[in-house]
């Protein structure tokens, strides 16, 4: 396995390179493709944090628990809330912000604060030629016609290897408060979840739990955060408005959401997992097709419906046919994130794109990795 120490070790490695390149960080996500490994870990280190300008910047390697404890030690945190994947993929190692970065990982406040891409002020990264690229933030150097920090979060490393992200953070707030209402339907609940969030009550969390999820009652559970006073009179209006069976505060609403962020309701449990993206007002109708299609589902509705995790039956396609059908019906996608080897072998990671999108997504690999060789596979074909 090559570690490079240095961006310009990991541009020669990659300049040098006679096949194709399975790029790695903290490896909790579970992924990996053909090729020879390259681990970029020792890329690594807080290069500049200003906690008065709320920004940050870090290797890519760098752990992203190191981030939050010098980012704590200041009051301040990542608003996007990025996942741990360990516990759900069963996996060790570090998650590292390169990671975070390229897979775009954004936990439940993203419905409120925006996605990691919208924090992401700046990358370094090495292309597929073996070119050192730097965009955005204070490392300006704009390449014509491409805004490449929203184009490197979520391309997994398949158009670019990061090296260095520039962040703004955000001022952990005085207090956070979850209501919860117990045995609502889904329908009901997503209902209520997207008035929520209409409302000017300012909720950074709304999430609904199956039965299956709980191991109980299912959960319908809405976040506030904010200054004390502010987060006690928003929840009583919220409660007032909306029913709440029980209000709870600080560590155990964080508790709470962490559960959510980091799925682990589906964490030792046999099944694969799967990631849809669609409209909140279709989550409900999208779960009672895939019901009625005969397809045994487990569910956590996050973003008001907007994020749907299922635990399926690892049987035949672990429901991917039915699934992905549904979803495209519905304008939505669905990735595979966990499942047994042969599932894997045979079920693409990623939705299948549409004949237009994949038209755009094949001509800007092989501007930035002509001779397809940066995780190959994993995204669409290398040609």
């Amino acid at each position: 396995m090559a570690r490079p120490e240095t961006e310009t070790e990991l541009a020669e490695l990659i300049l040098g390179a006679n096949g194709p390149l399975s790029i790695r960080g903290g490896g909790t996500r579970g992924i990996a493709t053909d090729g020879e490994p390259v681990d970029t870990t020792a890329l690594h280190g807080i290069r500049l944090y200003e906690p008065g300008a709320l920004t940050l910047v870090a290797g890519a390697g760098t752990p992203l628990a190191d981030i939050d404890t010098v980012l704590a030690e200041k009051g301040q945190r990542l608003a996007f809330e990025p996942m741990d994947h360990r516990a759900l993929m069963t996996t060790a190692g570090e998650p590292t912000i390169g990671g975070i970065a390229a897979a775009n990982i954004s936990g439940p406040r993203r419905l409120q604060a925006g996605a990691a891409r919208d924090h992401m002020l700046g990358v370094r990264f090495v292309s597929g030629t073996g070119d050192i690229v730097k965009n955005g933030g204070r490392v300006m150097k704009n390449v014509t016609g491409y805004d490449l920090v929203k184009l490197m979060a979520g391309a997994h490393g398949t158009l670019g290897v990061l090296t260095e992200v520039s962040l703004k953070v955000q001022a952990i707030p005085e207090a956070e408060a979850t209501l919860i209402l117990r045995d609502q339907p889904m329908s009901d609940a997503i209902a209520d979840l997207t008035r929520a969030m209409g409302t000017p009550y300012d909720v950074s969390g709304a999430a609904w739990l199956s039965s299956g999820a709980t191991r109980g009652p299912c959960e319908r559970r809405i976040r506030i955060e904010g200054m004390a006073g502010s987060v006690a009179y928003r929840a009583a209006k919220l409660s007032d408005l909306l029913g709440a069976d029980t209000v709870v505060e600080e560590d155990d609403s964080a508790i709470l959401w962490r559960e959510i962020r980091d799925v682990t309701p589906f964490a030792n449990r046999d099944g694969a997992v799967w990631r849809i993206s669609t409209r909140p007002t279709a989550a409900a109708t999208l779960c009672d097709a895939l019901k009625a299609g005969g397809l045994d589902i487990t569910t956590i509705a996050d973003w008001s419906g907007g994020l749907l995790w299922l635990l399926t039956p690892e049987t035949g396609d672990a429901g991917a046919a039915l699934i992905r059908a549904e979803t495209a019906r519905h304008g939505g996608h669905a990735t595979l994130i966990r499942a047994n080897s042969a599932i894997r072998a045979s079920v693409p990671t990623f939705q299948p794109l549409s004949p237009a999108l994949d038209r755009i997504a094949t001509g800007l690999r092989r501007k930035f990795d002509p001779r397809g060789i940066l995780n190959p596979g994993l995204m669409g074909p290398t040609t």
